[in-house]
């Protein structure tokens, strides 16, 4: 079996889903229990290999998945820490009185925010164009028989998905932080 069928996927996981629903359907229909059973059986295999597409692992500056590790945009890393030393400026500033370091650490703090958030952008495109391009090149280079550049191109894709979930994870850590 090749590396490219033991990747995780999240539309092998949306079809699989489906499957298992028309066949769980189907067999409630025609009164099979077995269908019925295959079908939830496909359906919760689905839903693993989803979670399974979507697991990320972050480490300071660095993102892991089932398809490997990437590194993020430094900008990532600076505009947390940005984050905190001026959220640290602004309570000190607070706490002594001194109006001037508390709006430098509002500023630093806000600043660190969008530095973050330009390198969230740039890891999320470029994981996002990395997958493509590679998906369609393994795609391409698997008709002519090309196996050399058909791995190439998966180790692509799998980087840029590793890439793009880094970066979806943090989106959506920020997100959840603020409700």
């Amino acid at each position: 079996m090749s590396a490219k069928h033991n990747n995780t996927s999240t539309l092998k996981s949306y079809v699989d889903s489906a499957t298992g629903a028309v066949q769980n359907v189907v067999g409630s229909i025609i009164g099979s229990t077995g269908d019925e059973a295959e079908g939830r059986a496909k359906q919760q295999k689905a839903d693993a290999e989803y979670d399974a597409s979507h697991a990320t692992a972050k480490l300071p500056g660095a993102t892991i998945t089932a398809e490997g590790v990437a590194k993020d945009d430094p900008n990532r890393t600076a505009g947390s820490w940005n984050q905190t030393a001026g959220s640290a400026k602004e309570f000190v500033g607070g706490l002594v009185g001194n109006e001037s370091l508390k709006q430098s650490g509002r500023e630093q703090n806000l600043a660190g925010q969008e530095q973050e958030a330009r390198g969230q952008v740039k890891d999320y495109t470029s994981g996002l164009g990395d997958r493509v391009s590679g998906a369609v090149g393994s795609a391409a280079a698997g008709l002519t028989g090309d196996r050399v550049k058909q791995a190439e191109y998966q180790n692509q894709h799998d980087a840029g998905k590793t890439q793009q979930r880094g970066a979806e994870h943090d989106i959506q850590k920020q997100a959840e932080a603020r409700q």
